[in-house]
């Protein structure tokens, strides 16, 4: 329940960048979801977190938060100062926002009522920020710190989705003490994976998204390597079998009455990637088809898995959740987004515009839906 005074406008607080692999990704949505608040509703205040954790004030200029001739933005690039440090309240008898520079007295920035989090991977997306904005009493955007949590471990989300009956993949974890104490074990526990699911196998950091460090693996010969890529981005590492089948993804949004699901769409082979990595999603465009050519029997299938996912996890606010359509046509989840890319080319808006919810209704959406949801335990 929003404690807004009637007398101003709700303050939202974007907050975007981070210390994850996806910082630019993050920079990238920011800029869509500045574009898209309407400032006849709301005030705005940009903070962007650089890639070492400090808090920054930043230029409100969303032109600037876009790929330019192949290169990524970054809030190095949009701070407007590094001699001080934005903070929020840890009271939750306070929202104000201090700016604080060492030797002068702190500068009050005013209260923020709602945050928007379009933070991706570690250290935003996965609970961390999430449980500071409980720890404030600040409503914020998105799913609390469990459903995060949940859904930044690729490996939790799937335990999770089993125990609800829901369908996933054959995979295998290697874990940080067993890739460093005893690495033969741990290609063994591969290899035998392999022998019972086939090669190629995928790679993958367990908790990272936007396809970072994820590696194709045809045989032993590239094991070690992959590993140690998606080591790189996480030291707990994923690895699963080749679905083979189509990808489809499915948003889900919270309205007043409950989550929907949108019309699905489908990412179809991206023919100069071997699979739907980073550069094909951001850097070459490729794109998704909207809404997917599926039955209607097969789209309401996976809205209904969808919102089962959804609801299994506990989310609030959105998630997009990625499938696969096997040969068999049976839909196996991927994994959900609890805060999906919001770029010009991102997949969730896209889907609900098809769904007749357009980008800056959707945003508008999740505010006040944020601003709906009572802080603390619910």
């Amino acid at each position: 329940m929003s404690i807004q005074p009637s007398s101003r406008k709700p303050r939202v607080a974007v907050v975007f960048g981070g210390r994850s692999s996806e910082h630019a990704i993050s920079v990238l949505t920011a800029g869509a979801v500045l574009s898209a608040i309407d400032r006849d509703k709301y005030d705005v205040l940009p903070i962007g977190i650089t890639t070492d954790g400090r808090w920054a004030l930043t230029a409100d200029d969303p032109s600037r938060m876009a790929i330019a001739d192949r290169a990524l933005p970054s809030v190095e690039q949009l701070a407007e100062s590094f001699d001080g440090t934005v903070m929020l309240p840890v009271d939750p008898a306070s929202r104000e926002v201090v700016y604080s520079e060492p030797g002068s007295v702190p500068k009050a920035l005013g209260d923020v009522d709602v945050v928007f989090p379009v933070l991706h991977g570690p250290y935003g997306e996965d609970g961390t920020l999430q449980g500071l904005l409980e720890l404030s009493g600040v409503p914020y955007v998105g799913s609390g710190v469990l459903a995060s949590a949940v859904g930044m471990d690729k490996e939790y989300m799937k335990r999770v989705f089993i125990s609800f009956g829901l369908p996933v993949g054959p995979y295998v974890v290697i874990r940080p003490r067993e890739w460093e104490n005893d690495p033969a074990a741990a290609r063994k526990a591969v290899v035998d994976f392999a022998a019972d699911h086939g090669w190629p196998v995928f790679v993958k950091p367990a908790r990272a998204g936007s396809s970072m460090g994820i590696s194709k693996v045809d045989d032993l010969a590239g094991l070690d390597e992959a590993i140690e890529e998606a080591r790189r981005h996480d030291p707990k590492v994923l690895v699963e079998s080749l679905l083979r089948g189509r990808e489809i993804e499915c948003g889900v949004l919270e309205f007043e009455d409950g989550p929907r699901a949108s019309v699905p769409a489908e990412i179809p082979p991206v023919t100069a990637h071997d699979f739907y990595d980073f550069e094909a999603k951001y850097i070459d465009s490729a794109e998704g088809v909207v809404p997917a050519p599926l039955t209607p029997e097969q789209t309401a299938e996976v809205q209904r898995l969808a919102v089962a996912a959804f609801d299994a996890a506990s989310c609030e606010g959105l998630v997009r959740a990625d499938f696969f359509l096997q040969d068999d046509g049976e839909f196996v989840i991927n994994e959900i987004n609890t805060m999906p890319g919001f770029t010009p080319i991102s997949m969730y808006p896209r889907m609900w515009q098809e769904s007749g919810v357009g980008y800056a209704e959707l945003v508008d959406r999740l505010i006040q839906a944020a601003l709906r949801r009572p802080t603390g335990l619910r």
